[in-house]
């Protein structure tokens, strides 16, 4: 299975290591990233796979409910699917 991981606000040191690493401790491979700095503004979107991964979606999303709210950051994870169905144009 294959999510869309989105990493929104403002800018600061470790954004990158602490989603990373939460990834990494669970086995959650990032397979795809892209991230900027709009006027301070940190965006990023990851495409990460379970597929080795020692958790579940659901698990993990509220883990990354928790990181977001630690470092000051709104963190969304999503089914591949369900992101790409809602923004399709």
């Amino acid at each position: 299975m294959k999510c869309v991981l989105t990493v929104i606000g403002k800018d600061k040191p470790g954004i990158i290591a602490k989603v990373s690493g939460l990834l990494a401790e669970y086995a959650v491979n990032i397979e795809d990233i892209s991230q900027t700095i709009m006027q301070n503004t940190f965006t990023m979107i990851m495409l990460v796979s379970f597929e080795n991964a020692s958790i579940s979606m659901h698990e993990l999303k509220a883990k990354t409910t928790v990181l977001g709210e630690e470092i000051g950051v709104s963190i969304h994870l999503q089914h591949e699917g369900v992101f790409d169905a809602m923004h399709k144009v």
